[in-house]
């Protein structure tokens, strides 16, 4: 499973981390990603990081976010700075799990988390 936090309301111009920890049965996790969706728009690819530590991210977010992932915790971060009300979504993480050596990932989804920048 696939716990997000890290949401709320706040101020254009200011700053959220979002924190999204993977439980439960784990071998290994590997690619991990953040979407968002807003009102009336279809869900859109945030950023993501390999479990290499590559990253990649959309454009209109490069430079004010940034991914993150603690291996040993199973977890993934994303920092928003520089928040626009553009910005306002639902987050949502997901990572590609794997059980045991002998399966692939299976892609798992948190429960997201909202995200408010007010004007």
């Amino acid at each position: 499973q696939l716990q997000a936090c890290g949401g709320g309301l706040v101020q254009a111009g200011g700053s959220l981390r979002l924190s999204c920890v993977a439980s439960g049965k784990i071998f290994s996790v590997n690619l991990m990603r953040w979407y968002r969706q807003a009102p009336g728009k279809q869900r859109e690819l945030v950023a993501g990081i390999a479990s290499s530590g590559s990253t990649n991210y959309i454009e209109s977010v490069k430079g004010r976010f940034t991914i993150s992932r603690d291996n040993a915790k199973n977890t993934v971060y994303l920092q928003l700075n520089s928040l626009k009300p553009e910005d306002t979504a639902v987050y949502y993480c997901n990572a590609v799990v794997r059980v045991n050596s002998r399966l692939p990932g299976d892609h798992y989804w948190g429960q997201g988390t909202q995200v408010t920048v007010s004007s």
